[in-house]
């Protein structure tokens, strides 16, 4: 199995969303809230990275989990950004959609692996 994490699309799609919650907290002051949802939006893409690089199916997926609960981090700091008004509803639902379909897509991936 090719593990080049740059060729998964899943990985591809996470570093979309990354830069997405980037881009949204570019102007955000509470520096401490801003590096906390920008520090759980990379570890969905890094974890993953590192998942398909650790040399076993089992450490691979332990580090898919860890991805998965990122995307749930961030999701859940959405909220929080929409009861703020840092983000509109739109922005909101954009990006709570796009963390769900990637959570869902890692979830494939640790299925599919554990199949093996």
């Amino acid at each position: 199995m090719d593990r080049g994490f740059e060729n998964l699309r899943v990985w591809q799609q996470s570093r979309i969303f990354v830069n997405s919650i980037y881009d949204i907290m570019e102007e955000i002051k509470d520096y401490g809230f801003r590096d906390q949802i920008q520090r759980a939006a990379v570890s969905i893409m890094n974890n993953i990275a590192e998942g398909a690089e650790s040399g076993s199916d089992a450490k691979y997926v332990n580090f898919l989990q860890i991805s998965r609960g990122s995307c749930s981090e961030v999701r859940s700091m959405l909220y929080l950004c929409l009861d703020r008004n840092i983000i509109d509803q739109d922005t909101f639902e954009k990006l709570k959609s796009e963390s769900i379909l990637i959570s869902n897509h890692i979830y494939r991936l640790i299925e599919s692996l554990k199949k093996h």
